[in-house]
């Protein structure tokens, strides 16, 4: 017979409260169960001591004897100091899918774009100045020239 730890729900509609019981792993989650070795109420405040409460020696023994936790209550288990927990790691969690990549990319290459087109509009700005600055000198250099030749 497979033994699990797990949650009892009880309480009424969107007022939890649950039971920590070892069961058969084939017993319908609130079903028949074979001892109750704790209880665990969401609606407290999470420093409340009553929140979870679980005797400790039974989890031991109910361990040793070949229970399995479910990932909730071996949290409890861990943080009673019961049984280590071992922690999981997906580095691939994190990551962004193919389409949210490919949107970076877009959305990077676009700014980059204008990003471009800023610094060019800006080089416009100032290049007509410059080349305004030039030809004023020229323009007067000249001018004297065709006055010369006109007189």
């Amino acid at each position: 017979m497979a033994l699990s730890i797990r949650l009892s729900r009880g309480g009424s509609k969107k007022r939890p409260y649950y039971r920590i019981v070892v069961a058969d792993a084939r017993s319908p989650r609130d079903g028949k169960f074979i001892e109750r070795i704790g209880s665990y109420n969401p609606l407290l405040k999470k420093d409340d001591e009553k929140r979870i409460v679980l005797d400790a020696e039974r989890a031991k023994h109910w361990l040793s004897n070949g229970a399995q936790p479910t990932d909730r209550v071996a949290r409890f288990l861990d943080a009673a100091g019961v049984r280590e927990r071992a922690a999981r790691n997906n580095p691939n969690k994190a990551k962004p899918g193919e389409k949210a990549t490919e949107r970076a990319e877009e959305r990077a290459e676009k700014q980059r774009e204008a990003e471009e087109a800023a610094k060019a509009a800006e080089a416009e700005k100032n290049a007509p100045a410059e080349a305004a600055a030039d030809e004023t000198p020229a323009a007067e250099s000249d001018a004297p020239a065709e006055a010369t030749t006109e007189q």
